[in-house]
């Protein structure tokens, strides 16, 4: 048996703390796994998943992080104070911990979810791997579909007409809006709007897994475009699609058995 994670605050700069649970394997580690998860909401509707799935790779082998970026979670400061700056530089800070906790030469791992995926993508100085559940090719339209919910809300309620625009006017100049019940800044918004899905970094691995509940599904046009990117640009990719439902958007707790499976036997 894997014995419970390691909950811990992380020190971050200005006197800020960092949530993280670190699952250790037994023995040497065979690869080390910094977690990244969704934005805003989605990364509540997906905590039951990446925990099961942190158990599973541990008990396999693996090394697992999670860390909840600033604003997220238990970690320091509100939603609405976070940049994406900021959660690049957790991402940053973790990756130096879960190197300090598991040293040694076994692969680095970025496991991203929908836009944790967006934020893995970049160059973080040392070679990395990249695990994509379900990954978003498109920062702008990520931060679209999120300002969508509060669309859909005031339409629902007879308003909503010239809304989106006038959110991002606001964000355009430097302000907040609330949506959902997350205060955005513009510094998020910015960040994530600009991220996309592209190739950085020294080439390695990506193992990009996603569900969905049609028998007959595959890749969407724009994933297959990203998808090939990846390898135009050197990286070994390997893409799979297996039975599961959308868990980090549905209205109940769901879980995905048929990906955890393929995580583990896609890092093994």
């Amino acid at each position: 048996m894997i014995p419970h994670p390691d909950v811990f605050f992380l020190p971050a700069p200005g006197g800020e703390q960092r949530l993280c649970l670190f699952h250790a394997p037994r023995g040497t580690p065979r690869g080390r796994v910094l977690y990244l998860h969704p934005f805003a909401e989605e990364m509540n509707k997906s905590r039951r998943m990446a925990a099961l799935a942190c158990r599973a790779l541990a008990e396999a082998g693996h090394a697992v992080l999670q860390l909840d970026l600033r604003g997220c979670g238990d970690s320091s400061a509100d939603f609405g104070d976070a940049s994406w700056a900021d959660w690049q530089a957790d991402v940053r800070l973790g990756l130096a911990e879960l190197e300090a906790r598991a040293p040694g030469d076994a692969p680095l791992w970025l496991w991203g979810l929908r836009a944790g995926c967006l934020l893995a993508a970049a160059d973080w100085g040392r070679p990395v791997n990249h695990l994509f559940w379900q990954p978003m090719a498109s920062g702008k339209l990520a931060l679209q579909q999120f300002l969508r919910l509060k669309l859909a809300a005031e339409m629902a309620g007879g308003a909503g007409k010239g809304l989106m625009e006038a959110m991002k006017a606001e964000l355009a100049a430097g302000r907040h809006v609330e949506v959902a019940g997350y205060r955005v800044g513009a510094g998020l918004a910015a960040g994530l709007e600009g991220a996309r899905l592209a190739p950085s970094g020294t080439p390695g691995r990506v193992e990009w897994l996603e569900v969905s509940t049609r028998e007959d599904a595959t890749l969407t046009p724009a994933s297959e475009q990203a998808a090939q990117a990846w390898q135009d640009a050197g990286w070994s990719l390997r893409s799979r699609i297996v039975a599961g439902p959308s868990f980090w958007a549905s209205a109940e707790i769901e879980l995905a058995p048929a990906l955890i499976a393929a995580t583990v036997e896609a890092l093994s």
